[in-house]
């Protein structure tokens, strides 16, 4: 049986090359309410380009967000309700943009996050880049306010909620007190991390737990700026 890691990698393959007829046995076949927001991201693109079978789960990914709530969730369930039909389109204006490039820089460390978003094509410059471009004496090819969206870092409180709240998910109760050892102090991401490395199979399960929630807090923030994010376009033919 495939492993849930090899089940996101077919979800994101079938978005790199934009095929929304491939989600659909992708989502069929495995379970994925532990990547809620990655499922109706390629939910989206499935009935965006007609994919038989698509609306079905469509929905049903579109209820389970809304039944779980967390950051993001309402304003994806809202984009997919407005695919399929049943709701009208948010009043956001759409944005090509990698969530997973703006969870990067939403958080971590203040001193080295934040950046900016290129408004007319949905890149995501990390503010080390952006110190790079000044250093060697570089211009952008244009530099029009209007054209840049500013991402200030918000920090690891978030990512450490995260944590705390994976290590209530835990059932074994030994691995879930070392853990909670793990997480309590300086060097707390590192440490959850190492310790986590002796259970490959929740730290499969880590690292879905957390791309889900930091791509759902990425779509909030866009949210709130106005914007909702669309799928960066695939590989040219």
């Amino acid at each position: 049986m495939p492993s849930a890691d090899d089940h996101r990698a077919a979800l994101r393959i079938a978005v790199f090359d934009r095929d929304g007829q491939r989600v659909v046995p992708a989502l069929s076949s495995g379970p994925w309410n532990d990547r809620l927001q990655l499922a109706g991201d390629v939910l989206h693109l499935a009935v965006t380009q007609g994919a038989d079978g698509a609306a079905h789960l469509a929905r049903r990914c579109a209820s389970d967000l809304r039944q779980r709530g967390r950051d993001g969730d309402d304003n994806l369930a809202d984009q997919l309700d407005a695919a399929l039909g049943d709701r009208p389109v948010p009043m956001l204006r759409p944005l090509p943009v990698d969530l997973e490039q703006l969870a990067g820089i939403l958080e971590g460390d203040p001193v080295y996050g934040g950046g900016r978003i290129d408004l007319r094509t949905g890149e995501v410059w990390p503010q080390a880049a952006i110190d790079y471009v000044l250093e060697t004496g570089e211009e952008d090819p244009d530099d029009n306010p209007d054209r840049w969206l500013g991402v200030w870092c918000e920090g690891s409180r978030d990512a450490y909620r995260d944590m705390e709240d994976f290590v209530d998910t835990v059932a074994d109760g030994d691995q879930a007190d070392r853990l909670s050892i793990a997480i309590s102090g300086r060097g707390a991401f590192r440490r959850f991390k190492d310790v986590l490395a002796r259970w490959p199979d929740q730290l499969e399960r880590w690292y879905l737990f957390s791309d889900d929630r930091q791509r759902g807090r990425a779509r909030a923030w866009l949210a709130a700026a106005g914007y909702t994010p669309t799928l960066p376009a695939g590989p040219s033919t």
